[in-house]
Order: C-alpha cells, then sequence, then structure tokens
C-alpha cells in the first residue's frame, strides 16, 4: 500500500464522507481548531508539567519546525520509541503539522524490532528516550544505524534527555528550541502559521503507521488515514460518552492504539477533555494520579487488574471521581469481570479491538452479565462482521467462528505488503482477523480462541515463529516449539518446548539468548520444557495443541 492510496472503493468512501464517518480534516488542522475552541483548558499533563490546547497547538509548530530544519518533510516516515512521556503527544502532532508520518514503536523493542521498522518504513529519522528501564536507546540507535547500510542516508536520531556525543544524535530541548533561521538548517522559514496546519497532507493521506501483532514473524505495518483514524477515536469516545470533563489516565503505553485511540489520547482531545500521562502502570502511580487530577476514565489490560484490586481494598485512595474503566488487549476472565466493578467503584467497560481497526465495546449501560461474559460489540453501525466456519461459510449466532471484518475504519491492506494482503483479506475487503469469537443476537462477541499462531500475553502480542527461529540459533537447541497456555494472571504465559543435544537451557539462559539476538524481552518464554521430539500432525506440523494438553495434564 503507498503512502496515500486508500483501497476503500469509491463508492464506500463517498457514502463515509456523506454520512459524516469522514469528515476531510488532518490531525494537524484538528489541534489548530481544538487550540481554538479550547485553547487555555487543560490539555496534557505529565507530572508537574502542564499544556493547554493553545500550548500544545504551539509546540506542535515548534516541533515541527525543528524536524523540518533536521530534513523532515511531508510523508516522511519518522520512528517513534517514546515511553509514557507528554513529548510522545509533542513529537506527534509535530509530525502530523508537517504531514510527516508517525510510526508507532513500543518500548520495550530492541535491535531486531526497531531495525525492521526502519527498513520497512523507509523511515529517515527515530525519537527515543536517552535511557529507560536502566536501558540505553543511544546504544540501540548506535547499532540500527550501523544496520541500516551504506546505500541511504545516515538515520537521523532525536533523543529526549542527553543525545551524548554521537554524530547525528540531536536533542529534542535544542530541536523544539531552534529559531527560525538558525544555522545548519536546511528551511530557513518561519514557524508555522494557521494557514499551514498539516505540511500539506489530504485527510486520505496515511496519518500514522501501528503494529500488528506479527503471526508471522516480525509485525507489519498498518496504515491508518487521518479520516479513518479520527473515526475510530471518535466513534469510540461517542460511546463512552466522552466531554470536556473527562480526565483520561494513559495508564498503558501510549504508542499501543488501545491507549492512543479507543477512545484513550485521540478521543479524550477531540472531545476537548485532559490527557494525564502515568508513567508506569502502578496502583500506587496511578491512583495518586486519580485523587490529584479528578481523572475519570483509563484503560488496563487483565494484568493489571488484580493488582489494582489489591491496592483498592487497601482503603488508602479516594477513587470516588474515577467513572469507567476500560480492560482490553486479552480477555478479561468473567470472574474478574465481576469484581473490578465493586472494587473500585466504577463501570467496567470491555474492549475488544486490533489496530487493523475493528474496536469493539461493551456499552456502559449495558446489563451486567453482557459486560462480564462478552467483549463488546463494534462502536461504529457501518462496521461489518461476519463470523465464518473453514469453508468460509457463514455461522448461526452463537456458533464460533473466524471473525471477518471491513468498514470505516479498517484497513484493506497492509503497508508494503502486497503478497501478505492477498491472504490476509478477501477479493471483497473482509478483513480475515484469526479471531475466533461467538456473536449473540445482540450483537455482543465473546471471544472463544484464535486461529493465528499468536501468543497475547497479558496484551503483548507474540508471533510464535519468530521467536522459534532464533531459539534455533542457540547451539544447544536443535528443535522448538513456542505454545501459549493459559494463565490467570496474563491470560496466557509462553512455554518453550525444546530438543537438545545434551542438558536443555535454563530460563534465563533462554532468555540472556534471546535479548543478544536482539528481541524484546517480553518474548522470553516464561517457561522451558526438554522433550525428546515434538509430535507432528497428520499434514507434518508440529502439534502445539499436544503439547499444551500434556503440560496442562494433572
Amino acid at each position: 500500500m503507498t503512502e496515500t492510496e486508500q483501497r476503500w472503493p469509491e463508492a464506500e468512501s463517498a457514502r463515509y464522507r456523506a454520512v459524516g464517518h469522514w469528515q476531510g480534516v488532518t490531525f494537524g488542522a484538528r489541534l489548530r481548531r481544538a487550540a481554538a475552541d479550547h485553547g487555555s483548558r487543560v490539555a496534557l499533563v505529565d507530572g508537574d508539567r502542564r499544556w493547554t490546547y493553545a500550548d500544545l497547538d504551539a509546540e506542535a509548530d515548534r516541533v515541527a519546525h525543528g524536524l523540518r530544519g533536521l530534513g523532515v518533510g511531508q510523508g516522511d516516515r519518522v520512528v517513534v520509541q517514546l515511553p509514557n512521556r507528554a513529548e510522545f503527544v509533542l513529537v506527534w502532532f509535530g509530525l502530523q503539522r508537517l504531514g510527516a508520518v508517525p510510526v508507532h514503536a513500543m518500548p520495550g523493542h530492541r535491535r531486531r524490532e526497531i531495525g525492521h521498522l526502519v527498513r520497512v518504513s523507509g523511515a529517515v529519522a527515530c525519537v527515543v528516550p536517552d535511557r529507560h528501564a536502566r536501558f540505553d536507546h543511544r546504544d540501540l540507535m548506535r547499532s540500527v544505524r550501523a544496520e541500516s547500510g551504506p546505500n541511504r542516508s545516515p538515520l537521523t536520531v532525536v533523543v529526549v534527555g542527553d543525545p551524548g556525543q554521537e554524530d547525528g544524535f540531536v536533542s529534542f530541548e535544542a530541536l523544539r528550541a531552534a529559531p527560525p533561521s538558525s544555522p545548519g538548517h536546511t528551511s530557513p522559514d518561519a514557524l508555522p502559521t494557521a494557514a499551514d496546519d498539516d505540511g500539506g497532507a489530504d485527510p486520505g493521506d496515511v496519518a500514522l503507521l501501528l503494529l500488528s501483532g506479527g503471526t508471522t514473524g516480525l509485525p507489519k505495518l498498518i496504515p491508518r488515514t487521518h479520516d479513518a483514524y479520527a473515526y475510530n477515536a471518535r466513534a469510540c469516545a461517542e460511546v463512552c460518552a466522552l466531554d470536556d470533563r473527562t480526565v483520561y489516565l494513559a495508564v498503558l503505553p501510549l504508542g499501543f492504539n488501545f491507549a492512543f485511540a479507543c477512545p484513550g489520547v485521540l478521543g479524550t482531545l477531540m472531545a476537548g477533555g485532559t490527557v494525564v500521562v502515568a508513567p508506569d502502570p502502578s496502583p500506587q502511580t496511578a491512583f495518586a494520579l486519580v485523587e490529584r487530577e479528578g481523572v475519570t476514565l483509563t484503560s488496563l489490560t487483565p494484568p493489571l487488574v488484580s493488582p489494582w484490586m489489591d491496592e483498592a481494598a487497601s482503603g488508602s485512595w479516594d477513587l470516588a471521581g474515577l467513572a469507567v474503566v476500560q480492560v482490553g488487549g486479552a480477555r478479561l476472565p468473567e470472574e474478574q469481570a465481576r469484581k473490578l466493578g465493586p472494587a473500585l467503584g466504577v463501570t467496567v467497560q470491555q474492549v475488544f479491538g486490533m489496530a487493523e481497526g475493528l474496536i469493539n465495546l461493551t456499552r456502559l449501560d449495558d446489563p451486567e452479565d453482557l459486560v462480564c461474559a462478552t467483549q463488546g460489540r463494534p462502536v461504529s453501525p457501518d462496521d461489518e462482521i461476519l463470523v465464518v466456519d473453514t469453508d468460509g461459510g457463514p455461522v448461526p449466532d452463537g456458533s464460533a467462528g473466524e471473525l471477518l471484518t471491513r468498514g470505516p475504519y479498517t484497513l484493506r491492506g497492509y503497508y508494503r505488503a502486497e503478497e501478505h494482503d492477498r491472504t490476509a483479506f478477501t477479493p471483497d475487503g473482509y478483513y480475515r482477523t484469526g479471531d475466533v469469537v461467538r456473536r449473540l443476537p445482540s450483537g455482543h462477541l465473546v471471544v472463544v480462541g484464535r486461529i493465528k499462531d499468536q501468543i497475547n500475553r497479558g496484551g503483548e502480542k507474540i508471533a510464535a515463529v519468530e521467536v522459534e527461529e532464533q531459539l534455533l540459533v542457540h547451539p544447544a537447541i536443535t528443535a522448538a516449539a513456542l505454545v501459549g497456555v493459559p494463565d490467570e494472571h496474563r491470560g496466557e504465559r509462553t512455554v518453550a518446548f525444546v530438543v537438545c543435544d545434551g542438558e536443555a537451557p535454563g530460563v534465563r539462559e533462554v532468555a540472556a539468548h534471546l535479548k543478544e539476538r536482539g528481541l524484546a524481552e517480553y518474548k522470553a518464554p516464561d517457561e522451558v520444557v526438554q522433550v525428546s521430539g515434538l509430535p507432528l500432525t497428520a499434514v507434518g506440523k508440529v502439534d502445539k495443541a499436544t503439547l499444551a494438553r500434556e503440560l496442562l495434564r494433572p
């Protein structure tokens, strides 16, 4: 898929515009309008730092000007790998003001993942912290730059914090403070004005690139246009009844689609509310911010639910202002869903969605049984849903089948992945999600499982094949299979079944090996089990179901 191509048929595009789903406004222009409408209202909070809507708009101009001086322009891709800090939002809107395209990376990604994102997207720059979670991202960027090859321009690196002495590394503060005629800048233009909202981008252009769960190795890139992604955030915001009194606490990584636009950061800002950034997801940190900032809404993954309930039971916190807690990223066990609302004194909202598009939410007035036992229903009346059997035929409501979907904010093709698209989409444009669901007569979906060989470990999607390939590089391992098994706290935990010459390496050795191979730490298996051989199916594939059953056998 090219940077500006829309694969929605023109008739569907025209209908989405006619009914108001697509409003023909870029994100750069949306921020300009928000500043005009809510100028003095607080838009963003990070610790003791606060930005009004007018401040945020001005910061987007400054960042855009600094990036332009580094040679970043309309359509250029920039990998953004920042933890939960306000700078993520400032950089994101600065790129939108330029008409450039942020590529959302996760804080835990390492050399293999970041190098892949740079290569596939053709990124001209990366934005990283100096250090985060005891990891030096400047060292990471040195490795990525070294691997980018001699036939491309050196990758520019913007560092939030200390950039060190590396040539081509620029501090974020120096970038945003650059005067209009700073020596060495490629453009002496003044800061952008109200007539320069988006660097010339069109609402149908790609506004950002998200990451797929990556079921066949490294992640695919998901192009989301201005029109479609704005509707994603706005539709979720409407279901969640957001307004200018909403205070959203961003607990999960800002780069996640869930935290950024379901409704998340973008939905809150589009409603005129306030976004509060939590530096870590611990209940102690979050509850202090709930008290101090009057938080009304937040989003969690299932592994956070138990510690949050335990901390709330201490009675040390005033959580009266917190009204809604969303839970998504993985299926929330029904028993926990029933306990969470009373434990925090909130309305629970289940969320089931994907970075590729379709978002399902339980409604705030849904009966308890639907809230606790389903994963919601689509947010748009124009979300089209098919639940099909292995032959592609429809199954009746209540029966399990693969979920297929298309609609006004669901992609029609991955970024630069035409071969993959031939199997990922039906000829008439339905996206094959790989999720197995049951649809109720009410339209609510119950997630049953998944067709794809992907493990969902507490919201982190792990492609089994990627880890298996790297396990086989270990000198002691001759065969390997990574399997997800049920886990009370994470939804699934990962078990590596290995065939070895001699004694199998332990969990720590395997984790160190995978880290050395450049994989993110969360991809290391939770358990390593040595076996004499891997069972095979009738067609010669590793029988992972048998492995999982053997592990779970009493």
